[in-house]
């Protein structure tokens, strides 16, 4: 099982989780904000492909943008690949 020890430098630590598990296209733009920036953005979208979380935005994508980039690469690795590129 992967290592969640990046978690705690995660930008969005602190930040109501409301924020990334929301309805409508305003939410996820203020969760992609912060996902933006973050440190751990590759590391946190590894895991959430890992564990094929269905919900939130995880890595600085969406629920649809990881399904979509799970069509187009079907490997966890080949997936974090391609959007790290």
């Amino acid at each position: 099982m992967a290592s969640t020890q990046w978690m705690v430098r995660a930008r969005c630590r602190d930040i109501d989780p409301e924020v990334f598990f929301f309805r409508g296209a305003k939410q996820s733009r203020r969760a992609l904000r912060v996902c933006e920036r973050c440190c751990v953005r590759q590391e946190c979208l590894s895991y959430a492909i890992a564990h094929q979380i269905e919900f939130g935005v995880w890595g600085g994508l969406t629920e649809r943008q990881r399904r979509r980039l799970l069509r187009l690469y079907p490997t966890s690795s080949e997936a974090v690949a391609a959007a790290a590129s």
